[in-house]
C-alpha cells in the first residue's frame, strides 16, 4: 500500500515481521491545525507486541544475524535513497501530524532523515575495533582484539515533536550494529513510522529487522515494550518522568537503557554581543517548532547594560511571527501538538502571571478564525520580572515560552544558567572569543553553543546529564551503545623456559 492510500484510509496499522497487521483496539489521530480527523490508528495489544519481538529474534537467528559490516552500510544507504524518492509522502505524513510549516519539516525533519543512514553508514564502514599485542612478563605473548556484536532486540521510543528525524537517529545505528528494532512512535505521531516501514520493504530491510507497534504509554504499547523480558536494550526520547518509569521497568532485566530527556536550557547574552545576532538566534532558539524541541531555550540571562534592549527587540521579534497552516505562505510558527498539550502550557503562563511575571509578548490564544479555531494554538510568550526559584523558570514547559533576566557578571549568569537539576544545552553570545571558549566549556550540558544554536556534527556526542538523560549519542558513542563487544585473546607464543635462580651459598658449594 502506498504512503498515500494508508493516510488516507481509515487505520494505521502496526507492522510486524514485515507485514503491517490489525489489531481489535483503535485510537483517532486528529490534526492539531483544526482538529479534523488524520487517521484511526490501531493500538498494539500485548500480543503483538510479543510477535514483533519474535519477529526481531527470528531475523537475528537467521540471514540477518550474519549480514557483514559493507551489507548493512550498502542497506542503510539504499534506505536513504528510498527515504529521499519517498520525500513528498514522508513530507505529508509529518505536517499532517505535528501541524509544523512545511518548511521546517522539509527543511529539518526529512532531510535529517536520509542523513542519519547516510552518516551511520559511512560510520560503521570505517568504524574500528581494539587490538592490542599483549607481552606478559613470563614471556608468553597474545593477540587481543574486540569484536563488534549487536546488542539484539532493542525497543525504540521516541517522542512527537521531530517524530522522523529522531525515529531515524536510533535506528540507523541500531541497524548498522545488526540490531533488530520495535520501534513505538508517539501516539500523536504515528504516520511518518508508517511510512518508513513501507520504504523498509522498498529498501530490502529483511523481515523482523525493523517492526512498529503504535500505542499510548501505560497499559499500552509503551509499557509492553519496557516490561518485555526478551528486549535486550531500550532507547527512549522524551520526559524525564517517562525516563525514570522505563528505567524502574527495565531494572529486573538488568538491560542497557539510552535516555534523551527534557531540558530547561539557558542562553547567556553578554553586553559585547551583536545584539541583531542574538536577538536573530534567540528567537531561533526559544521558538523553532513552537517551542517543541528538547533543545530550546527557555532561561535567557541577559547582561544588565543591554538588558532593555535585548528584551523590547525579542519581544519585537517573538511578536512578528506569523501563525497559520502548514502550507500557507509566510507561516513561520504551527500549533502545538495537541489541546491537551496546550492547556498545560496555559497553565505555565498563568503560574508565571501568579508568581509576578509581567508578560511582554503572547501570553495567550490567537484568534487565527473559524477554520482554525479546533486546533492547539497559542502565542510565543516572553515574560520578566521572574527570579531564578520561580516554578516557571525551572521546570520544563515545552512550548513557546521563555523568561528573562538580567545578570551582572560572568560568574553570576554562569551560576544562574548551572543552577538547574537539568544538563541538556545552552548557548552563549558574545563576541570574545576567549570568553566564549570559557564560558561555553563552564557550562553543566551535554552541548554547549557559542553564538549558534541546532548547529551539530552527526558523528559528535550528543545527550544530557542530570535530568536531562543517561548516555550519550552520535558517532562511535551510538556504535558504542547498540553493539556488544567480545574480546578475543589469540595465543602467539607460549611462556619461555626460565633457568632457576640458585643462591650464592648454593652454587659454591
Amino acid at each position: 500500500m502506498t504512503a498515500t492510500a494508508q493516510l488516507t484510509a481509515t487505520t494505521l496499522r502496526n507492522f510486524v515481521g514485515g507485514r503491517f497487521i490489525e489489531t481489535d483496539s483503535h485510537f483517532e489521530k486528529r490534526s492539531p491545525v483544526d482538529g479534523s480527523l488524520v487517521a484511526m490508528v490501531a493500538e498494539a495489544d500485548r500480543a503483538a507486541v510479543d510477535a514483533a519481538v519474535q519477529a526481531g529474534r527470528a531475523a537475528l537467528n537467521g540471514a540477518w544475524g550474519r549480514s557483514t559490516v559493507p551489507e548493512r552500510a550498502a542497506l542503510l544507504r539504499r534506505i536513504a535513497d528510498r527515504i529521499d524518492a519517498r520525500f513528498d509522502d514522508l513530507l505529508a505524513a509529518e505536517v499532517a501530524d505535528t501541524g509544523k510549516p512545511l518548511h521546517l519539516a522539509r527543511e529539518v525533519d526529512i532531510a535529517r532523515a536520509s542523513a542519519n543512514f547516510r552518516a551511520f553508514a559511512d560510520m560503521i564502514a570505517s568504524a574500528g575495533v581494539d587490538s592490542y599485542l599483549t607481552e606478559a612478563a613470563d614471556g608468553r605473548r597474545a593477540l587481543n582484539y574486540a569484536l563488534r556484536k549487536p546488542l539484539g532486540v532493542v525497543g525504540v521510543i521516541v517522542p512527537w515533536n521531530l517524530p522522523l528525524l529522531l525515529l531515524t537517529w536510533k535506528v540507523a545505528p541500531a541497524i548498522a550494529c545488526g540490531n533488530a528494532v520495535v520501534v513505538k512512535p508517539s501516539e500523536e505521531t504515528p504516520s511518518s513510522a508508517t511510512v518508513l516501514a513501507e520504504i523498509m520493504v522498498e529498501a530490502g530491510v529483511p523481515d523482523g529487522v525493523f517492526n512498529v507497534v503504535h500505542g499510548f504509554g501505560q497499559d499500552s504499547a509503551g509499557e509492553f515494550i519496557t516490561t518485555h523480558p526478551d528486549f535486550d536494550a531500550i532507547t527512549f526520547t522524551g520526559e524525564t518522568s517517562t525516563g525514570s518509569a522505563i528505567m524502574r521497568a527495565s531494572a529486573p532485566f538488568v538491560r542497557p537503557v539510552s535516555f534523551e530527556l527534557g531540558g530547561k536550557n539557558a542562553a547567556l547574552v553578554f553586553d559585547d554581543v551583536d545584539i541583531d545576532r542574538a536577538v536573530a538566534g534567540l528567537t531561533r532558539s526559544i521558538f523553532t517548532n513552537t517551542g517543541q524541541v528538547c533543545l530550546c531555550t527557555e532561561r535567557v540571562y541577559v547582561q544588565r547594560g543591554i538588558f532593555d534592549e535585548v528584551t523590547a527587540r525579542l519581544a519585537e521579534s517573538a511578536r512578528s511571527l506569523r501563525l497559520g497552516r502548514p502550507d500557507a505562505e509566510g507561516t513561520t510558527t504551527g500549533p502545538l501538538i495537541s489541546t491537551g498539550h496546550r492547556e498545560k502550557v496555559l497553565s505555565y503562563l498563568e503560574l508565571a502571571r501568579q508568581e509576578g511575571g509581567e508578560v511582554i509578548a503572547g501570553g495567550g490564544i490567537p484568534d487565527l478564525g473559524s477554520d482554525l479555531a479546533g486546533g492547539a494554538w497559542i502565542e510565543p510568550t516572553l515574560w520578566t520580572g521572574l527570579d531564578q526559584d520561580a516554578r516557571v523558570m525551572r521546570e520544563e514547559v515545552f512550548g513557546p515560552i521563555a523568561g528573562l533576566i538580567p545578570f551582572d557578571t560572568e560568574e553570576e549568569g554562569i551560576r544562574l544558567a548551572n543552577d538547574t537539576k537539568y544538563g541538556l544545552a545552552a548557548s552563549v553570545w558574545t563576541n570574545d572569543l576567549e570568553r566564549g571558549h570559557r564560558v561555553a566549556g563552564s557550562m553543566r550540558v551535554g552541548i554547549s553553543w557559542v553564538n549558534n544554536w541546532f548547529l551539530r556534527d552527526l558523528r559528535s556526542p550528543f545527550g544530557g546529564t542530570g535530568l536531562s538523560g543517561i548516555g550519550r549519542e552520535g558517532g562511535e558513542h551510538s556504535l558504542n551503545f547498540y553493539s556488544e563487544p567480545t574480546n578475543v585473546c589469540v595465543t602467539l607464543s607460549d611462556a619461555q623456559p626460565q633457568s632457576p635462580v640458585m643462591p650464592e651459598t648454593a652454587a659454591a658449594s
